[in-house]
């Protein structure tokens, strides 16, 4: 196939067209909507709900609950803001695309290479998580061949045609899927007390150990930032829509059902966890929540069930990291926010945008095992609070952007913000909360200063990149 290059976008002051600033070369669009419904799903799904959830049940004790609604509920009004801008204008740049244009090209930099840096750092977590589960199963393994094989065979889905990764991510999400729905089946049979073998356990792990708020608001804090974080990842369908045959259907669909997904995969399972069993079992952190209810159910082999569904939502991350982190610096590139070489397009797919992601999350591996207690560790706190980040500018965006189409294209509003624009502000002051909430703990206090840093350089490269090109104007 024959490359073509990148063209540049529309600057700050330039009237967009319906392409906008992200028209450049053409990828293709072979996502489906059956893929894209899929990936909306499993989307919701990831490892850190079926591992990472166990530290906030510790912390909130049944209270991990309201926290999983409360910081779904700040979710489902970001997506609504998401969903309306790229319903409007559907765009491979999603959000940061929509930054530029509401805000300027420096907004439009930062979000876009802050939420690259993000997925890449989460690709090589999530192939360290993967190859940590396949050196258990085989234990005379190297944990780097398992990296090798995970990053070549997801990497090169991604460099082939959209439909491949469209493929991974459908079969993905059916698995995740059918596993919490099956274990929400089972869940809500032991509540009741008609699973064999099991007794009802009525009200009392979430009122009799401590009861709904063991440890105060504190506690509840600490599992509020948690659930916050699980959500990440929800961007990506925004992002994958662009490449979908109806992208602004597509969009539609998947965020006018965002609501019933997190609260029945994410509020559901956890109040399936703590009213099953206690929420100070040593198991719910020891062996992970999910693990602990099945073992208590007495599932045959429940440990290594949930090897498999974490292992499957490892390699669904990885998968959807890939594609989303290519599709993300392609766009910057083609709107002139990073080196043009890499906006080429072949057979439909940004190849060369594929490589350097998978290239840069490659090398974030190798810092892990090789400075695993300081590059590494940066690295992680850098993005600490990226996606926080990102949901602020998505915020702001949408209050300049929603206004702006009013006035002069209203027919493209298919996806409304509701109570605009006062959701929008409680949405901001919510996410402007959570990041002075984290200021509460160590760690995440942490987080917030490296990600603080990393926002204040590409911030200041941004704004000194949008000068430069008005000088030469």
């Amino acid at each position: 196939m024959n490359p073509t290059p990148a063209s540049p976008a529309p600057q700050s002051g330039t009237k967009a067209t319906d392409a906008g600033a992200d028209a450049s070369p053409p990828l293709s669009h072979g996502l489906k909507q059956r893929h894209l419904s899929m990936i909306a799903l499993g989307g919701v799904i990831g490892a850190g709900l079926f591992v990472g959830s166990g530290a906030g049940i510790a912390a909130a004790g049944p209270s991990i609950v309201l926290a999983y609604a409360l910081s779904g509920l700040l979710v489902m009004l970001v997506m609504r803001m998401l969903g309306e801008m790229s319903a409007a204008n559907p765009a491979s740049g999603s959000f940061s695309v929509h930054a530029e244009r509401a805000i300027g090209p420096w907004a439009g930099f930062t979000a876009g290479w802050m939420f690259w840096v993000l997925l890449c750092v989460g690709i090589a977590a999530e192939a360290i998580g993967a190859a940590g589960i396949m050196v258990h199963w085989f234990p005379g393994t190297e944990s780097w061949m398992w990296v090798a094989v995970f990053m070549a065979i997801f990497c090169g889905t991604n460099l082939a045609a959209v439909s491949n990764f469209g493929e991974f991510e459908f079969w993905f999400a059916a698995l995740k899927i059918a596993a919490i729905s099956v274990f929400l089946v089972l869940g809500a049979l032991a509540v009741l007390g008609i699973l064999p073998g099991t007794d009802s356990p009525g009200s009392h792990n979430l009122t009799g150990e401590g009861g709904f708020l063991p440890n105060g608001t504190d506690g509840l804090v600490v599992g509020l930032l948690a659930s916050v974080f699980a959500y990440g990842g929800l961007e990506t369908v925004t992002i994958a829509a662009a490449e979908s045959e109806n992208p602004v259907k597509s969009v539609a669909g998947a965020v006018r059902t965002a609501m019933w997904r997190i609260a029945l995969f994410y509020v559901g399972s956890m109040l399936v966890v703590v009213t099953v069993i206690p929420w100070n079992d040593k198991a719910v952190v020891k062996d992970g929540p999910y693990v602990a209810v099945l073992n208590h159910l007495d599932i045959p082999a429940a440990g290594d069930i949930m090897n498999v569904i974490v292992l499957v939502a490892l390699l669904s991350a990885m998968n959807a990291n890939i594609y989303g982190a290519s599709r993300m610096s392609y766009s910057l590139v083609a709107r002139g926010e990073g080196p043009a070489l890499l906006g080429r397009v072949y057979g439909g797919v940004p190849r060369l945008t594929v490589l350097a992601s998978s290239f840069f999350g490659f090398v974030a591996v190798l810092l892990s095992y090789w400075w695993p207690d300081t590059i590494f560790k940066w690295l992680l706190n850098m993005v600490g609070a990226a996606v926080l980040v990102v949901w602020t500018f998505i915020a702001v965006s949408q209050l300049v952007m929603r206004r702006r189409i009013q006035r002069e294209a209203p027919e493209k509003l298919v996806v409304k913000m509701w109570l605009f624009p006062y959701l929008t502000y409680v949405a901001l002051a919510a996410t402007i909360g959570v990041l002075l909430l984290m200021l509460r703990e160590d760690e995440t206090s942490t987080q917030l200063y490296f990600t603080v840093g990393l926002t204040a350089v590409l911030a200041i490269t941004g704004y000194a990149r949008q000068k430069a090109v008005a000088a030469q104007r």
